[in-house]
């Protein structure tokens, strides 16, 4: 008895159109609205909604310089389509924050190699999206044909409040904005070092000039 009760099991989650395992932390499901071009939503098959953020990724806001084209872009990519999702983990507003795959396309990925949205430099977790970002800035792909002065990162920009009379995702404690610190013992990760020397201009975090900033964060 408990051999098929355990079978059945098996079977009703298959036939699921969305499925998540804490061994695979994976998900399934089709996307059925795109809510701007970071964040998405999944429908199950009881036509339930999973909201899903981007992991490691941070796209202009829809009232900021380029927000509208980067949802375009995420819908493109995603709306109406059935997505595998790699769970990364879920956060204070109870969004799941994930890798998103269609068709073997890595989503989260193409949105910054194509200059629809920043490497979320406080929440990387591979530095191989920091140098999609720098080919999308060095061939002006996207937002990075953008006037400087509307280049503003998305938490810097949430920041500020900026962002009219909309609504906004709130702005996280983590938010990195430039300013804030200063010396390589203030940071706390290599990405982070990344961030105040690319964005921010802080030419003492890369005392050799080699590009590398705050060696003891980015070689260990």
């Amino acid at each position: 008895m408990k051999s098929f009760l355990l079978l059945a099991l098996g079977f009703a989650i298959a036939c699921t159109n969305v499925a998540v395992t804490d061994e695979s932390r994976e998900l399934r499901g089709r996307v059925t609205r795109v809510i701007d071009g970071d964040t998405l939503e999944l429908t199950a098959a009881d036509q339930s909604l999973i909201r899903i953020r981007l992991a490691q990724i941070d796209a202009p806001e829809k009232s900021q310089p380029y927000g509208e084209r980067a949802t375009a872009a995420l819908s493109a990519f995603t709306l109406g389509k059935l997505v595998r999702v790699e769970v990364v983990d879920v956060d204070k507003y109870g969004r799941t924050i994930g890798e998103i795959h269609v068709e073997g396309l890595h989503v989260n990925s193409e949105m910054v190699r194509l200059g629809h949205a920043w490497a979320y430099t406080r929440y990387v977790s591979s530095l191989d999206i920091i140098d999609l970002e720098d080919e999308a800035r060095q061939y002006g792909r996207g937002l990075w044909e953008l006037p400087l002065a509307e280049r503003i990162a998305p938490w810097g920009w949430r920041h500020r409040g900026r962002g009219g009379s909309g609504a906004r995702e709130p702005v996280g404690e983590a938010d990195t904005v430039c300013g804030e610190k200063r010396t390589c013992k203030e940071m706390v990760s290599c990405a982070e070092a990344r961030f105040y020397l690319v964005e921010c201009g802080l030419g003492r975090l890369d005392g050799d000039g080699d590009g590398v900033p705050c060696e003891g964060k980015c070689w260990n």
